[in-house]
């Protein structure tokens, strides 16, 4: 308390004092919360401050620290914060990034609001953005327009990121818990979105072939259905159709990572799911279709399409019995993708393979297609194993043959010997009782995965002709 005191009397004439005591004041944001009392006299200095460039990250990261600590002791000051912050958004005092982070500030204050208040705040505050946008889609594309669109699409983004109104701070992040909202009536995040829907459409209309511009609208709707979750369900259907025309059109990554938070927040709601299954039968049907054509330029969508295939068979496994889903185009597409150079892609499609294989029992197209196919995913694994892949990557390629015992136990073991009969596979460098000691080692573990990584990794420095060199101990 005292220290609290005597701040607002320091001299902060001085720029780096001045520095030096918002990110004191910031530090201080968990203390004010429990002497909400104190925040009186500290605030207008914040607020001072959020006018001079020089105190831009310092003045804008402090502000944000008291949102979200503070936001319940602070409706009777919002007003005047946002009035403030306005004005500051307005005169474009601040970097792009630091205009994001009082975005997100502005969020962390509006949530504590009524609903009313809520949005009337939000009505002022992106008014002045939205008629900027309007006048932007009329325009034809130019590079200074793209950077506007982008820069007025993540405000928004970053305001619905922090906008929060079903107070369920204290649960633990990425729970996948669904929020029970407590509201009559529309969230109003999703009134803006309504309202806004069709401009945004327009703005994509004309600027789809811009990867950073669809990037910059999915982050809205993705952000915002990672915050509203049950509450962002009036919206699904506009945007499950939005995304599907976007999609067919010109194929973006971004919007398949839209796809799959649909997917993992509304897999079990059943009324609210068939638009998300028709999207994303539709999102597949087209992915397809480039890898008949060649996926090799695109790493990012083969990318965000194994994740979201791995997000499917998690969480809603049963879209793999739709009569319109090729499952045998999708194990092989998953076969030819293990193959990439890029070791994200690599990854996310041992993370697919990884989720499918335990889906053979109880999913009868899964299984066919995994009994009749299963040797040419085998033997994608051990070329990687054998030299192909990256040696990071060997952990997430004995997943695979962990998986591969544990739920195809018997064809594993007919597998496994017939590729090993292959002359210098995986490699010319082992002998037969290398692959046979190999083969048994694995087939002997089904319980501990560790083990398998282990073994892996032993393995494959043999294949490299690494085993027992200075170079491998450090691996």
């Amino acid at each position: 308390p005292g220290l609290i005191g005597l701040i607002p009397r320091i001299n902060i004439s001085n720029v780096q004092l001045a520095d030096t005591v918002m990110f004191t004041i910031g530090a201080l944001a968990e203390w004010l919360a429990d002497h909400p009392v104190m925040i009186n006299s500290v605030l207008p200095l914040v607020l001072h401050a959020l006018g001079n460039p020089e105190l831009s990250i310092s003045s804008v990261s402090t502000l944000k620290k008291i949102c979200r600590e503070c936001k319940y002791d602070l409706p009777p000051y919002a007003a005047n914060i946002v009035a403030i912050s306005q004005d500051v958004l307005m005169k474009q005092i601040h970097k792009t990034s630091q205009c994001m982070w009082l975005m997100q500030a502005l969020g962390f204050l509006l949530s504590a609001l009524q609903v009313e208040e809520i949005l009337r705040n939000l009505h002022s505050l992106i008014s002045p953005y939205i008629q900027q946008l309007e006048k932007l889609a009329d325009e034809p594309p130019n590079p200074s327009n793209k950077l506007a669109i982008i820069h007025i699409l993540g405000l928004l983004s970053n305001l619905f990121t922090t906008l929060d109104i079903s107070h369920h701070d204290d649960e633990p992040e990425g729970t996948g818990a669904k929020k029970k909202s407590t509201l009559q009536g529309p969230n109003p995040v999703v009134v803006v979105l309504q309202q806004v829907f069709q401009l945004i459409q327009k703005v994509l209309s004309k600027w789809l072939n811009d990867a950073q511009v669809v990037e910059a609208v999915c982050a809205i709707f993705e952000k915002s259905v990672k915050t509203l979750l049950d509450d962002f369900a009036p919206m699904i259907a506009q945007l499950s159709e939005m995304l599907g025309q976007m999609y067919s059109t010109i194929p973006q990554a971004s919007a398949l990572e839209l796809t799959r938070q649909l997917v993992h927040i509304f897999a079990n709601d059943g009324t609210h799911f068939v638009p998300v299954k028709a999207l994303f039968l539709l999102v597949t049907s087209v992915t397809l279709s480039i890898f008949q054509q060649g996926p090799r330029d695109h790493p990012d969508i083969v990318d965000s399409f194994m994740q979201l295939l791995a997000q499917a068979l998690k969480r809603k496994p049963d879209l793999f019995l739709a009569e319109n889903c090729d499952v045998k185009a999708l194990f092989q597409c998953g076969v030819i993708s293990l193959k990439f150079p890029e070791a994200p892609t690599v990854k996310a499609t041992c993370g697919f393979f990884t989720e499918l294989l335990p889906r053979c029992s109880e999913i009868q197209p899964v299984g066919q297609v995994v009994h009749e196919n299963g040797k040419v995913l085998l033997q994608a694994a051990l070329e990687a194993i054998g030299g192909q892949a990256s040696r990071s990557l060997m952990d997430h390629f004995a997943e695979i043959l962990f998986a591969l015992n544990k739920h195809c136990i018997t064809y594993l073991s007919i597998w496994l010997k017939e590729v090993m009969q292959q002359q210098n596979f995986p490699s010319a460098r082992l002998t037969p009782e290398q692959k046979e000691t190999f083969s048994q080692q694995i087939l002997r573990e089904r319980v501990n995965k560790r083990r398998v990584k282990d073994i892996v990794k032993e393995f494959t420095l043999l294949c490299r002709g690494l085993h027992g060199t200075e170079y491998a101990a450090e691996y």
